[in-house]
């Protein structure tokens, strides 16, 4: 058998593999909750829905939530794993662009100076300082052939670091915007209805069309920029077009449910490791794997402490990070 063949068949398996878990989580996700329902429940509920308090929690809490769990899982890990292919680091992750700490700085002076205290109006503020932060990035890293990875990660700390820094002002001297700030940014699925997901639903599904489009692009960066020319590829186009699918990808994730760490971080590189370095499979495989991530973290989060729900960030950070320093220790990560 050749070669080529072979390693297509084990990438289709990985594939099918991370099909089976998503299918698996959505099930445990619908089943699961202080409220429990037999599987052949929520399958009959789902096509006949009744006026029972089972239907009830099916079709108003567990399935908008589920579905979009999901998507943002989806679009994360896809976004981290355009974010490690246009660095060509593997430790490379959406904050890099400062997403998180321009959503963050919005929803506080959101609370802060407009008194915004609803969950549907963060995501607006949210987006609005994820792409700003980004354009920011963008400007002070240079363009054209002063674009670099390294001026790209640097740039993307500085401007964090100094959000950051401006998010901890307003929220010290603000009782309000602190306690709304604290629920929001641990990242959280609870409450999030259709509403939210059908004013982000589109942005995401764009941000993934454009990820899968210039994925091959991404391939022959990992090449080298010389290299890439070389194959035709328009670098300065296709960076431009990757922060914009990253931006779009984690800026609408991060306004949905608030910042959710290493989901964009460990995926790609768990999906690196079966997949191989070809963008393509990485980034479809990126995508099942980050909804399965995401949530497995949300069922989590319903029981770990029994009725009391924690946020689903916080789970994805206290299982993500130990297994994230695994995988780093396990094995040297050398740039991609």
């Amino acid at each position: 058998m050749p070669r080529h063949t072979a390693r297509r068949r084990l990438r289709t398996r990985a594939l099918l593999a991370a099909v089976l878990c998503l299918v698996v989580a959505a099930v445990l996700s619908l089943m699961i909750g202080s409220h429990p329902i037999a599987p052949h429940e929520v399958w009959h509920l789902l096509w006949h829905p009744d006026d029972s308090i089972e239907s009830s929690i099916v079709h108003a809490q567990r399935l908008p939530r589920t579905v979009l769990a999901a998507c943002v899982g989806a679009s994360l890990g896809v976004a981290g794993a355009v974010m490690q292919g246009l660095t060509r680091n593997p430790l490379a992750d959406p904050g890099v662009l400062g997403v998180n700490a321009g959503a963050s700085l919005f929803v506080v002076v959101a609370v802060a100076i407009l008194g915004t205290l609803d969950v549907d109006s963060y995501v607006w503020f949210a987006l609005a300082g994820a792409a700003v932060a980004s354009v920011g990035v963008y400007a002070l890293a240079g363009t054209g052939r002063s674009s670099t990875p390294a001026r790209l990660a640097l740039a993307g700390v500085a401007v964090s670091a100094a959000l950051a820094a401006i998010t901890q002002t307003v929220i010290l001297a603000d009782q309000e915007a602190f306690n709304e700030f604290r629920a929001w940014v641990g990242g959280s699925l609870e409450g999030r209805g259709w509403s939210i997901l059908g004013g982000v639903a589109p942005l995401l599904a764009l941000g993934g069309v454009l990820a899968g489009v210039i994925a091959p692009a991404l391939g022959a960066l990992a090449l080298g920029d010389q290299a890439a020319h070389g194959l035709g590829v328009h670098v300065a186009r296709t960076r431009v077009l990757a922060l914009f699918a990253v931006t779009l990808l984690a800026g609408a994730s991060t306004a949905a449910v608030g910042p959710i760490g290493f989901v964009g971080l460990a995926v790609p590189m768990l999906a690196r490791r079966v997949v191989g370095h070809d963008q393509r499979w990485v980034t479809a495989c990126s995508l099942l794997l980050g909804a399965s991530a995401l949530l497995a973290a949300d069922v989590l989060a319903r029981v770990i402490l029994g009725r009391q729900e924690v946020q689903a960030g916080l789970i994805a950070a206290v299982v993500g990070g130990p297994i994230f320093i695994a995988v780093v220790r396990r094995r040297k990560v050398a740039a991609l």
